[in-house]
């Protein structure tokens, strides 16, 4: 069935617009749309939009979907306060307009053509694990002329002959994904102060919260609030770092099964992490390797063995401490970074989706 959606009182250009004027339209495109239509509308999209236009309309909050995004090809949840508000993000990729643009579409073999390979791609992607969304943009004006509208027809026959197709409203993809993927509460590392950034991120480089000090400072935003996007912005202020201060960052790390785990006094994340390989069970001849190893490796380059064991079992693990003791300190130390980048995004894996 149909679900009838605002697309904003008037179809003008929103960029520069007043944020007062552009609420006050919002609550006016809503009252007529109740007029006519019978109910208010359930799904917002401006399309010329500002950039206050999500704000407010999760502000207004009488929406279970908002449109005007076009950030990725599955909907996503925004937090504006109190209130969680579902995007579900539009294209104007796979979309009849490009009939109206110079160098668009000029017939409709070639709309058809697009939209089959654009469906095609995005259904492999699902058949192979990963689902998404496919937004097509028609207007009566464009797509609903005969000649064109013979080409849409066709590729829906195409996507209707495949498996594992929905064709549904952006109402009811909206209510599927509120009821399976509900919004969570979790740390929005773009919207803390200072002081809580470093309490909640200053231990993820071993010891050394200067590393977080530098990232919030550099320009954090919605990109960064994910395990991935944080740990983006922690590596660029460690790898932006001196190399005397990123070997201290090395050498803040504990030796692997070392006389700090035996005496139990690595911090809880190390303990944690050497304990998902088995680390704080040896047996005493594989506690001895452990130590001849630490000792001739530090020897060697001057700072500890370092790996993400969480990605590792034990044997690997000492594959790679007798493979690495050989390499030259450079390499090694190149390498011994990379591990504390690694290291570092499993500790955000933790806090952050």
């Amino acid at each position: 069935g149909w679900e009838i959606a605002s697309h904003g009182l008037k179809w003008i250009e929103h960029r520069d617009m007043a944020e007062d004027v552009e609420r006050a339209q919002m609550a006016e495109a809503i009252r007529l749309h109740a007029q006519v239509v019978g109910t208010r509308p359930r799904g917002w999209y401006t399309g010329r939009c500002s950039v206050n236009t999500v704000r407010l309309a999760a502000e207004e909050g009488g929406f279970d979907w908002v449109a005007d995004s076009y950030a990725d090809d599955l909907p996503y949840w925004m937090r504006f306060g109190d209130r969680h508000q579902l995007i579900v993000p539009y294209t104007l990729d796979v979309n009849d307009m490009r009939f109206a643009i110079r160098a668009g579409f000029t017939e409709a073999a070639q709309f058809e053509r697009y939209l089959i390979d654009s469906f095609d791609a995005l259904h492999a992607e699902g058949q192979a694990g990963a689902p998404k969304m496919m937004s097509i943009g028609l207007h009566c004006r464009l797509a609903g002329r005969p000649g064109r509208i013979a080409g849409l027809a066709r590729a829906l026959a195409h996507m209707r002959a495949r498996d594992g197709v929905w064709f549904a409203t952006r109402g009811e993809i909206a209510a599927h994904w509120a009821a399976t993927h509900p919004p969570r509460d979790v740390p929005r590392p773009s919207q803390m102060d200072r002081r809580a950034f470093l309490e909640a991120f200053g231990g993820i480089f071993e010891h050394s919260p200067w590393v977080a000090e530098r990232a919030f400072d550099l320009e954090l935003g919605p990109a960064h609030d994910s395990a991935v996007g944080l740990h983006n912005a922690l590596c660029r202020a460690f790898r932006a770092a001196s190399r005397p201060e990123r070997l201290a960052v090395l050498r803040a790390h504990p030796d692997l099964a070392g006389k700090l785990a035996q005496a139990r006094r690595l911090t809880p994340e190390s303990a944690a992490e050497q304990a998902s390989a088995g680390l704080d069970a040896l047996t005493d001849e594989e506690r001895a390797e452990f130590t001849r190893l630490n000792a001739e490796y530090v020897a060697r380059h001057g700072f500890p063995f370092i790996i993400a064991v969480r990605e590792h079992d034990k044997p690997a693990i000492l594959a790679a401490f007798r493979r690495r003791i050989a390499q030259d300190s450079d390499t090694e130390f190149a390498e011994a970074c990379a591990q504390v980048e690694r290291i570092a995004l499993h500790r955000l894996r933790a806090l952050l989706p």
